[in-house]
Formats: structure tokens, sequence, C-alpha cells
């Protein structure tokens, strides 16, 4: 069966064909974009929204966004807490977008039937005051025109109306203290409808110790927090959006930790539920930030069938959700990337400490598809053992989440110049001509390297032979090959260990790479020397014969009638050198040193 290769039928964006994107495109900054300097991507809207793909978390909350802007009945204050690089700042743009209004709900993709379900003509054009944490120094005050503002709470007040917002918070802005709820209230009301995006507030106030700084005091400025949020439900055309950290570990040392707890405790008061960004919608987000489009659907339908086909057809060697109609519907959702990858980035890479679920995944795609595009890979899909982990950007991208020491185990086993999986491919035809070896250890990297460590002790190690298969296995392929060329490369790599039914990398060489790193330690000649004192202890003169002689010279050996076993010494190997081993044999019978035996015995 031939199959249109997937660069045939979804082609990616220039950018990313040419390699000329920068991996800060993906990371979305919303000071960059409410000052007008971010990349067209985020600061146009109508691009914004036709690259965005609006995922049920950010449906929702755009819903009461617009509802509260209207004078309905949204969320006043809604708490967008999730692990790291789970979408919050993308999110906040789009409301910084939908709130601007800066053109028709028809041109930005998407909004038109979020407004249609929450019953509004249009959208309504609001106040917009973005205060993120990592753009204000708590020590130092910002300039706008000439005028100096000190703490947030001075920032909101300019954002929403310049002198005279700044005006109604003055007095608080320049003695450090937190405006009444009632002073707060006030600039709401002058000023709304509006949207106040609060980002990394935590990393901005773990930085007050116990001196005041000119942004206010720890306490001033945790205060702020509880007054703002309880003013904002009283004035019903203002909305609140903050992001906090899910973890502690993200929220950064005791002091951030102890910030974090502070706030979860204002915002949790009143704040809305939000959902992040799922596996299955991450299929559609990155489609649409790395692909201009389907270009051949008849290619692309076909090649969901084939692998649908393929699984229902040899279903004892795949999983057996890969028999399903869901995961048919899956394989459509995702193309032209396999599902299996989107699982693996998805469960396991973003359990890493620091791997961003959207970003992360976006920045190691665009490398992938740039290089297999360069390439000129011919898969039907992009799977597992498509990734091309022997180019060294593609590699960097996934190594600097591990612990440290996956490059080697990557140069050697995987997929380097020199790797073992590379030489197998070489010189076995069978294999080279898929690939196979190659493709099995691409797939296992990606599915157990973040198992590495104590990290998952948790979890069962390592894939199954069926989940092996099934990041490598294309219709049309003998999937025997794959089978052969795991048995091959269990026996031959270094880094990879197995239990049972399952096997994994880690950065810990296994027994045969201990074995062989032994090995050279030790002469062969403490290795022959070790072999006689094993063999004279283990063969022992017998009813079969009169005397043994294990590697001794031949005058050792009497000349007499009793029948004697002679053992060839080591160093002489029949199979290496069977001349050699033939002549001493033939020597051993006839002669004793120089001179002929009398009894050839």
């Amino acid at each position: 069966m031939s199959l249109k290769p997937w660069r045939e039928v979804a082609v990616p964006h220039e950018d990313v064909r040419k390699g000329t994107f920068k991996q800060s495109e993906f990371a979305a900054d919303i000071t960059s974009v409410n000052n007008g300097q971010a990349p067209a991507e985020y600061q146009d809207p109508e691009l914004f929204f036709k690259r965005t793909y609006i995922t049920e978390g950010m449906k929702r909350l755009l819903d009461q966004v617009l509802r509260r802007l209207s004078g309905g009945d949204g969320d006043p204050v809604i708490q967008l807490q999730t692990a790291f690089g789970g979408g919050k700042t993308h999110t906040m743009l789009a409301v910084w977008h939908v709130a601007h209004a800066s053109l028709t709900a028809d041109r930005l993709a998407g909004v038109g039937p979020i407004l249609d379900a929450a019953g509004l003509t249009g959208l309504v054009s609001a106040k917009v005051a973005v205060l993120d944490g990592t753009a204000h120094d708590p020590a130092k005050p910002k300039e706008h025109a000439g005028l100096l503002v000190n703490t947030l709470w001075g920032e909101l007040g300019w954002q929403l109306g310049a002198e005279k917002g700044y005006e109604i918070v003055k007095a608080a802005d320049q003695s450090g203290t937190a405006p009444s709820k009632e002073t707060l209230k006030q600039l709401l009301n002058q000023y709304a409808p509006c949207v106040i995006l609060i980002d990394e507030l935590t990393a901005y106030i773990r930085q007050f110790g116990e001196k005041p700084l000119s942004g206010g005091t720890y306490d001033s400025n945790i205060t702020f927090v509880q007054t703002l949020t309880e003013a904002v439900k009283n004035v019903p055309r203002a909305v609140v959006l903050a992001s906090l950290p899910e973890s502690e570990n993200e929220a950064g040392g005791t002091q951030g930790q102890r910030t974090l707890l502070a706030l979860e405790k204002y915002f949790g008061r009143i704040q809305a539920l939000w959902k992040p960004v799922t596996a299955e919608e991450s299929f559609e987000i990155v489609r649409r930030r790395l692909f201009d489009g389907i270009v051949d659907g008849a290619a692309r339908s076909e090649t969901i069938a084939a692998f649908a086909r393929m699984y229902d057809e040899q279903g004892n060697l795949f999983p057996d959700e890969y028999r399903s109609s869901e995961y048919r519907k899956r394989l459509e959702d995702a193309y032209p990337v396999h599902p299996e990858v989107f699982d693996r980035l998805y469960e396991e890479w973003s359990s890493l400490e620091n791997f961003q679920r959207t970003r992360g995944v976006l920045k190691l795609m665009a490398k992938v598809i740039h290089t297999l595009w360069k390439e000129g890979n011919s898969d039907p899909l992009v799977m597992p053992g498509s990734l091309p982990i022997n180019d060294s950007e593609t590699k960097n991208e996934l190594v600097q989440y591990l612990d440290k020491g996956w490059d080697p185990v990557c140069d050697r086993d995987i997929d380097g110049k020199n790797a073992a999986s590379t030489q197998l491919d070489t010189t076995d035809s069978r294999f080279g001509s898929l690939q196979a070896c190659r493709r099995v250890t691409r797939s296992l990297f990606l599915g157990t390297a973040p198992d590495s460590g104590s990290r998952q002790s948790g979890r069962i190690r390592g894939m199954t032979k069926k989940e092996v298969l099934a990041g490598c296995a294309c219709p049309g392929q003998g999937l025997a090959v794959y089978a052969d060329a795991l048995t091959r490369l269990v026996d031959r790599l270094h880094y990879i260990n197995g239990n049972d039914d399952r096997w994994w990398f880690d950065t810990r060489p296994n027994l045969r790479s201990e074995m062989e790193e032994r090995k050279k330690s030790i002469p062969d000649e403490a290795v022959y020397t070790h072999i006689i004192d094993e063999l004279r202890t283990a063969i022992r003169p017998g009813p079969n014969f009169d005397g043994v002689h294990v590697a001794v010279p031949h005058q050792d050996v009497p000349d007499d009638e009793s029948l004697r076993l002679i053992v060839v010494p080591p160093v002489i190997a029949y199979g290496k050198d069977s001349a050699t081993c033939s002549k001493y044999c033939l020597e051993a019978v006839v002669k004793r040193g120089d001179k002929p035996l009398v009894h050839q015995n």
C-alpha cells in the first residue's frame, strides 16, 4: 500500500518549513501585547484567533467574561491555576483581544458562536489593565508621562484612566498602603466595563521582605488582592482574571509558597473554575500553529483508514484501545501527527518539572516538523519512531528536561551517527529498509526517558512490545521486522533494560555494558589463568582417564601406556585459528618435546 507522505497532505507554515521561527514566538507575553510590541500572531486579533484553537476552558472563560462585561451573570473573579505551560497566558490574550473589541466578532474565528451561546449581539469594548508581576520591580517606580507610579494599585489606576484614574489611588500609591475597598469600587465604577488581567502575581509579591519598598510591603500587596476581589464583586461590569502557579515548586522557595497560599485564600473565595488544555485539544493547537491546513483531504482519509484497518486486522500486535472507533477519531483529530506522540508528551513528559504542557509541545514539534521537512521524511504520519533524535537541536530540546547523562545514551544507543541502532540498520538490509532499529529506539526513548531516576518510582516502568510497535509500524510494513529489531537491540545496546515484557532506556548502563567495561580492565593472561584453574578443579582423573593434563607443554605429559586426557590451552581458540589448534593436537599425540612419543595413545 502506497500512502501519501504527511508532507504532501499537511504543509507546515512557512516559518516552520524554513526554520525561521523563534522559540520566543511560542511564549505568549501579555505585557508585550499590551504595549503593542508582540509578534503579529499575538498582536493582530484576526491572526491570533485564526491560529488559536478555542479550547473548552477558553470557551467557558470567554463566555463568562462577555456576560460580565455586558452586565450579565458572568463570574467577577476567575483564577487560572494549572500546571506550568497549561495555556493560562494564551487564554488571557484571548480575553485581552475580546475586551478591546478592535474588530467585530465575525472577523475573530470562533468568537461568534460564543456570543450566540451567551445570547449577546456583539462585543463590548472595555478598558483593560494588565498587571504583570514579571514586568514590575517592587523596588523601582515606573514612569508614565513624567508621573512616577510605585505600586500595583497605582499601575491599575493609570492603565484604566491615565492621570484621572491614578488620582483616585494616588494617596495609597505614594504611601505604599493598600487602597480601601470603597476606593477601588470608585475606580472600577468610573471605568467600567473593565477587565483586569493579573499574571505572575506570586513572582512579584514573593520579592517583598521585612523592609518596605516603593511597591509597598508584603502585607499591603496581599491586602490589595483581598480588597480588589471584594470590590470587583460589587461592580457589575468589572472582571478580574488572575493566574497562579499550580504547585508550591512553581511558586519558588519558602516565601513563594507562603505567598501562593495567601493568594489562594483570597482568590479562592470567589473564584470560577477553569479547565486546562487536554491532550486531545493539543492536536488542534499544534495543527493551527504549525500547519497551513490539509491540502488533500482524500489522502488524509486514506491514511487514517489504512491505519485503522491495520490496527483492526492485526489487533493482537497493538494495544487494545487502538481497535476502537474512538481511536480512529483521535487519528483524524491528530493528523498529520500520530496520537501516540501527543500521549507520550502529555502523559510522561508533562510530569517533568520544567516541561510546559502547551508551549513545550509546540517548541518540540516545531523543531521536529522542520527537521523532517528538511530531510524529506516520507512517513504517512509523524510517529514516535519518526522523531529525528540524530538532529542535535531536536535532541537538545528533549534532553534539556531530563536528568544529566542522556547525551551518551542517545549517541551510543538510540540515534547517533555511530549508534548501535544505526549500525544494525546499516549492516542488515532487512532492518535498514525501514530504519527499524532506529524507529524502535526512538519510540522507546520518547516513551520511557522521563521515567528515569526515582521521579516516577510509583509507576510501572517500561513499554510493552505492543506499545513499541505502535510507535513504529505503518500500514503495508512487515511488523515482524520491528519485533526482531527489538530482540536484536536488547542483545546489543548498553542502556536498554528489560523486565518480563517491558523495556526502557536509562542513563545507567545495563549488565551487559557493565560486563564489557569490567572485561576491559582484566588482562587476557589473568583470564586464561583463571580458566585453567577452574578446568583443573573441574576435570579429575577417574575411571576413564589415568591422567588429566590441562594446558601443559608436551614434554610434561608422561610417555607410558596410561590413557591420558590433554586439554588444549585456552589461548588456542579453535574457531578463530583452527590450524594452530589442529597442530597442537597432532603434536600432543605424536611428540614429547622434540622427540617422538613411543606410546602414541
